[in-house]
């Protein structure tokens, strides 16, 4: 009976953190807002006036109300299932995702490793997209999209990987995120710390190429091959990916908090919060909003060059210091 009152329980949380917080409602939210927010800022940078705040939710809204048409030569089966695989890839990152002082995301699942591997479907996702629905334009973002992802995962786990060895010693390497945030608590956050300072460069640059903001655009150029995968996408399966993406948003920042900056203030949940999404907006004014807006679009021999030679050469400099015990 008590297995029983367990499972229930654990069902419980499991559903609440993936409906309401940290997960569903309260990451689709706060992505929608900040999506909305980058792009009046960029256009204020710009001097333009931009679109309202609420924007993304307008159009979120109008493509759910439209037909969601499928091209006659479009695999079906994929091209129906490549926007919900991203969507429940990252709703289910979102819930395991713990807040500092407020939530420790779904209990036992909060591990970098499972971070490492479910950041992978949006793009996955896209690349089903792409070469499932017969359009060249969506072969080319699909090619496009596998190489840029080969790219920005190398340096995403060198520093997963310095992390993990920096907190757990000389007992091998802790992958939980909460006993990270904890080590954070009584040792200092590792922004402060001059040797994990270059892994917090590394994602930095590993920030813009993960989100698909310029200068990483390349996979749905629109000047180039108008959207790529998702040009014959429409209603409600273009929702989905303009929701995955603001899901996304969230995971990859709130990640970046915790890792790297998990401080609290106090004990008040509700201060706890309003901090952590403060954190998680300077930390995509600094590495996504700021740099699209004084960027063009590289070439993606350029962006892979870039990322092998610069975010990776970061990673590895955090990872090598780590090893020889700093």
């Amino acid at each position: 009976m008590q297995d029983t009152y367990s499972y229930l329980a654990f069902l419980g949380v499991a559903v609440f953190n993936l409906l309401i917080f940290p997960g569903g409602l309260f990451a689709l939210g706060l992505g929608v807002l900040f999506k909305g927010l980058d792009r009046k800022i960029e256009a204020r940078l710009q001097r333009r006036v931009g679109p309202p705040v609420i924007q993304p939710l307008i159009d979120i809204v109008k493509l759910s109300g439209k037909e969601a048409m499928i091209p006659e030569t479009a695999q079906r089966p994929l091209f129906q299932s490549a926007p919900l695989l991203g969507f429940v890839g990252m709703a289910v990152c979102a819930s395991l995702l713990p807040i500092p002082g407020v939530s420790q995301g779904l209990p036992y699942m909060g591990d970098m490793l499972v971070y490492f591997y479910l950041l992978q479907l949006p793009a996955v996702a896209l690349m089903i997209a792409g070469s499932s629905s017969s359009s060249p334009f969506g072969t080319l973002g699909f090619s496009r999209e596998m190489t840029l992802m080969f790219a920005y995962e190398i340096p995403l786990l060198m520093i997963i990987l310095a992390i993990a060895m920096k907190v757990g010693g000389d007992n091998f390497a802790e992958f939980s995120l909460m006993n990270i945030i904890n080590y954070q608590e009584q040792n200092g956050q590792f922004i402060t710390n001059w040797v994990m300072l270059p892994a917090f460069f590394a994602y930095l640059f590993f920030l813009p190429g993960t989100t698909g903001v310029p200068p990483f655009d390349i996979p749905e150029a629109e000047t180039e091959i108008v959207e790529g995968p998702l040009l014959e996408y429409s209603g409600i399966s273009l929702a989905l990916f303009q929701l995955t993406g603001a899901i996304k948003s969230i995971v990859v920042l709130g990640f970046g908090v915790v890792v790297f900056f998990p401080m609290t203030l106090g004990d008040n949940i509700l201060v706890n919060i309003l901090w952590f999404a403060l954190k998680c907006f300077i930390l995509m004014f600094v590495s996504c909003t700021f740099v699209k807006s004084a960027t063009g679009r590289f070439r993606i021999e350029q962006a892979f060059g870039f990322y092998l030679k610069i975010p990776a050469l970061l990673a590895a400099i955090s990872l090598i210091l780590v090893w020889l015990d700093f």
